[in-house]
C-alpha cells in the first residue's frame, strides 16, 4: 500500500496555484514542521517543566500556559524561516509580528494563527490544537507587513487548516480545492494522507455548545437546544450533546461525523467570544470546502465579514448544512437578543 506524505501531497497540488512558484508549498511545509515540534512537546508535557501556568495573561486577558508560549514561539520561528511569510497575527500577541530581515520581508503571504487552541485543557490531557489561516499580502513586497494585510475578508484566504494533538496527531487543511487530512506517523516522523477529500454529512446527531451558559444564551439558541433534545425518531433526535471546550477538537469530531458547533453571543460576550481572524475564518473555509456552512447565526456568512480589528470576536455557528439551517430558523423565529447581564450579577 503506497503512502502519500504531506510534503509529497503539497508538491503534487502545487499546480493548483499558477500565480505561485512554490512559495505556498514551502509555507505549508514549514507549518507542518512546526506542528511536529509542538507535537513532541505536547506528548511529553507531563514529563518536563513545560506544563502548567506561565504566570502571564495574553492579549485576550486569558491566563497563558507555558505550552501556549512555546507553541507561539515555534510557529513564528518556523514561519519566519520559510522566507515566504512577511507577517503573523497570533492570539498570544497584542500586535502583528513583522520582520526586519530582508528575506521574510520579501514574503508574499501573511499568517493568522491560534498557536494552541483549547490550552485550558492541557493540564488534564484533553485534545488541543493549532489553527492557521493564510492570505496573500496586499502591502508592497519588500516592505514590512501592515495591518491592511490582516484585515481581509475570509473569502480571500488561500489556505487554512488546523492541527489536532490527540490520541493521534492530525493536520487538516484546504487550499480551496477540497479538504484533506494527514495523520502523523511517529515511526517515520511524517504526516501521511489518511483522510482524502473529506466531506462532512449534510445532517448529524451531535450538537456542541457550552450548556453551562444556557441561561445567558439568546432565546433562539435556547429553543434550538430544546429542539435538539426532543425525541423524534425519523430525524434521529434526541441528538447527542458533545462539548470538549477545545474548538479544534469539537470541530474535528463534527466535521467527520456530522454535527453543529455553536458559540453564540451571550450576556457576558455580546459580540461572541471566538476570534474572527484566526479561529472562525479558517474553520469556516474548511467547513465550506467540506460541504458544510458557517455563519454568525443571523444568516451572515462568516467569510464575508470585513474584519475591523486584529482580535475581533464574532458569534460562530458552524457544521452540517441542514443542522445549521435549522438553528438559523430558530434564530429568525425567536430572536437573538441576549439577556440582560445584570440579571446574573
Amino acid at each position: 500500500m503506497s503512502v502519500t506524505t504531506l510534503n509529497e501531497f503539497i508538491i503534487e497540488r502545487q499546480s493548483d496555484f499558477p500565480y505561485a512558484k512554490g512559495e505556498l508549498s514551502r509555507l505549508l511545509t514549514h507549518i507542518g514542521v512546526a506542528a511536529k515540534v509542538v507535537n513532541r512537546e505536547v506528548n511529553k508535557a507531563g514529563l518536563v517543566d513545560i506544563l502548567g501556568d506561565a504566570g502571564t495573561d495574553n492579549v485576550q486577558g486569558e491566563h497563558q500556559k507555558k505550552l501556549d508560549i512555546y507553541a507561539d514561539e515555534k510557529f513564528i520561528a518556523s514561519l519566519k524561516a520559510s522566507g515566504e511569510c512577511c507577517g503573523i497575527a497570533s492570539e498570544e500577541d497584542q500586535n502583528i509580528v513583522t520582520f526586519d530581515e530582508n528575506l521574510p520581508r520579501q514574503g508574499k503571504y501573511i499568517v493568522s494563527m491560534d498557536p494552541l487552541d483549547g490550552s485550558s485543557n492541557i493540564d488534564v490531557n484533553v485534545s488541543i490544537g493549532t489553527i492557521f489561516s493564510i492570505f496573500r499580502r496586499v502591502s508592497p513586497v519588500g516592505h514590512k507587513a501592515s495591518m491592511e494585510d490582516f484585515l481581509q475578508e475570509g473569502t480571500k484566504q488561500v489556505a487554512a487548516g488546523y492541527i489536532i494533538y490527540g490520541s493521534s496527531t492530525m493536520m487538516v487543511y484546504t487550499t480551496g480545492r477540497g479538504v484533506n487530512g494527514f495523520t502523523l506517523d511517529p515511526s517515520i516522523g511524517e504526516f501521511c494522507l489518511s483522510h482524502p477529500d473529506i466531506i462532512t454529512p449534510h445532517s448529524g446527531i451531535i450538537y456542541s455548545i457550552n450548556e453551562g451558559n444556557y441561561i445567558k444564551f439568546p432565546e433562539g439558541v435556547k429553543k434550538y437546544i430544546k429542539h435538539c433534545q426532543k425525541k423524534d425518531i425519523p430525524t434521529g433526535r434526541p441528538y447527542t450533546s458533545r462539548y470538549i471546550g477545545s474548538l479544534v477538537a469539537d470541530f474535528h469530531r463534527n466535521l467527520l461525523k456530522g454535527g453543529i458547533f455553536i458559540y453564540p453571543k451571550t450576556a457576558g460576550y455580546p459580540s461572541g467570544k471566538l476570534r474572527l481572524l484566526y479561529e472562525c475564518n479558517p474553520i469556516a473555509f474548511i467547513i465550506e470546502q467540506a460541504g458544510g456552512k458557517a455563519t454568525d447565526g443571523r444568516g451572515n456568512r462568516i467569510m464575508d465579514i470585513k474584519p475591523e480589528s486584529l482580535h475581533q470576536r464574532v458569534p460562530f455557528y458552524v457544521g452540517s448544512r441542514n443542522m445549521l439551517n435549522k438553528a438559523e430558523e430558530f434564530m429568525r423565529k425567536y430572536g437573538d437578543k441576549e439577556p440582560d447581564i445584570k440579571e446574573f450579577q
